[in-house]
This record gives C-alpha cells, structure tokens and sequence, in this order.
C-alpha cells in the first residue's frame, strides 16, 4: 500500500512540474520541435520510424518494469 502512495505522489508532483513555466517551455518546445520534424523532414523521419520502434522495445523492457518488484518482496 505505501508503495502505491508513493506513486501517487509522484504523479502530483510530476503534473505541478509540467504545469509549471519550466514544464509548459519545455513542452511547447517539443511541441515546436515535433512540428518541424514533421514539415521539414518528414521523409528522414518516416525512414528511422521502424528503428524508433525497435529500439523503443527493449528501452521499454528496461525501464517500464520498475512497479510490482517490490510488490513481490512485501507479499
């Protein structure tokens, strides 16, 4: 239970970051970003997309399994 809490409360204070003048630069930043990539070089993106997606795999492999191990030791 106190591992869900935990949670909980760093996702209030991740929201409050975005919500703040860094968090709303940061995505109007990639949001200009993410525009010019697709009006620019929407080619030179469209031939990486397939790598994006296989190197997303294992990235998220390695990263996506941080919740539920401690889960396991407790119960």
């Amino acid at each position: 239970m106190h591992h869900d809490k935990h949670c909980i409360h760093d996702q209030k204070g991740l929201l409050s970051w975005l919500l703040s003048w860094k968090g709303v630069g940061l995505i109007m930043g990639l949001a200009a970003v993410s525009y010019y990539l697709l009006t620019v070089h929407l080619a030179h993106l469209a031939v990486a997309l397939p790598y994006l997606f296989l190197l997303a795999c294992p990235l998220m492999h390695i990263f996506g399994h941080k919740h539920g191990h401690d889960d396991k030791k407790q119960g």
